[in-house]
């Protein structure tokens, strides 16, 4: 275990403040979990146990580094996953698959100086870059972007509320598919084969490689608290698809399909209704409709709910000579993979995919 002593200091604290920074060994990581339970700017996927999920599902190197105070009490964490492929590259992430992550600290010197040890852990091994996924801009000399925010709505007590808020064009629109023999059902791992059959066969149409089976199993059996799946029924056919992680008092929904033979009677609408009435059900405060783009077609989709923009801040370290990665489906030199991915049947995408997919961050 490397470690890095340092010392800080803030307008709160009297005293020069000495810690120490490591990378965490399981004995630590209830300590460390506690320490995000704890925190206001935390996320679940600060757990560790995403690192070890990782881990085991797609056999990717893992560190988890830790701030520790001289009283030897956490106070700061920051997992990254090293992704590393001849396709796209060597490079870590905090945290891939996920919108949120970066170093989190109760003063902002401990989470410099926790970048600072995985930006020094990157350049010994030779990585190409770090991606930060934070939530708050930094003072980091390299660059970040700024294109994402992430759409989140404040929930009420009571449904009705809410009901009434969206207006009778958007009411109308949900109570669309109602009339096409069309139900929902809320579950767990019961529904989970529903789940992917709806996913992967939306990923397949969007041209993206989809994730493997097991990781969503995975989610499920370590956060059993955490997780839930709700599906859309139309004439006892899975057409729409919803997998949601909560913590805290916020429900996030980081993965949503429906099939694009029952875009027309609005599936869509009644998927993410019935998300949002789970969600103030088991006393949510806030739903997090996940990150788009400013003005894009799921940014307008999402801001119709009543959900509003909050600024994600991607900061990157780059090693020397590099530039900043461009992994992403509207990049130019992807489209043609993308439109062949199109046409590939539905067991080949679900075959490979996963093969793919684990290296994209």
């Amino acid at each position: 275990m490397s470690s890095v002593t340092s010392q800080a200091s803030n307008s709160e604290v009297k005293n020069k403040m000495l810690f120490n920074i490591c990378e965490a060994d399981k004995v630590h990581f209830q300590r460390c979990n506690e320490f995000v339970r704890s925190s206001d700017c935390a996320s679940v996927y600060h757990l560790t146990d995403w690192c070890e999920l990782i881990s085991d599902v797609f056999k990717h190197r893992c560190y988890y580094f830790m701030a520790e105070s001289s009283e030897q009490e956490i106070i700061g964490v920051l997992p990254l996953v090293r992704l590393k492929s001849k396709l796209f590259g060597d490079y870590m992430v905090s945290m891939p698959y996920f919108n949120y992550g970066g170093a989190v600290a109760t003063i902002p010197e401990v989470e410099e100086a926790l970048i600072s040890c995985a930006t020094a852990k990157a350049a010994e091994i030779g990585l190409r870059h770090i991606e930060f996924r934070d939530i708050k801009p930094r003072d980091i000399k390299e660059s970040v972007r700024t294109d994402k925010v992430a759409m989140i709505l404040p929930l009420p007590d009571n449904q009705e509320v809410l009901w009434k808020k969206l207006g009778a064009k958007r009411r109308s629109q949900i109570n669309r598919p109602l009339r096409e023999d069309v139900n929902a059902k809320n579950g767990r791992e019961e529904l989970l084969n529903d789940f992917y059959q709806v996913f992967s066969h939306n990923m397949r149409d969007l041209g993206t490689p989809v994730y493997s089976k097991l990781f969503f199993s995975e989610i499920l059996r370590r956060f059993p608290d955490n997780t839930h799946i709700v599906i859309i029924y139309h004439k006892g056919k899975p057409v729409g698809s919803a997998f949601l992680i909560g913590f805290r008092d916020q429900l996030e929904i980081p993965w949503a399909s429906t099939l694009r033979s029952v875009n027309s009677i609005g599936v869509n609408m009644l998927l993410y209704w019935e998300v949002l009435k789970y969600a103030m059900a088991s006393g949510y405060k806030s739903f997090d409709f996940g990150r788009s783009s400013v003005d894009s077609g799921t940014y307008r989709f999402k801001k119709q709910w009543g959900a509003e923009p909050k600024q994600l801040y991607w900061h990157y370290w780059l090693n020397a000579g590099q530039q900043m990665p461009k992994l992403t489906p509207s990049n130019p030199k992807y489209q043609l993979a993308i439109s062949a991915w199109q046409r590939l049947p539905l067991f080949v995408a679900n075959r490979i995919g996963p093969l793919i997919v684990k290296n994209l961050p």
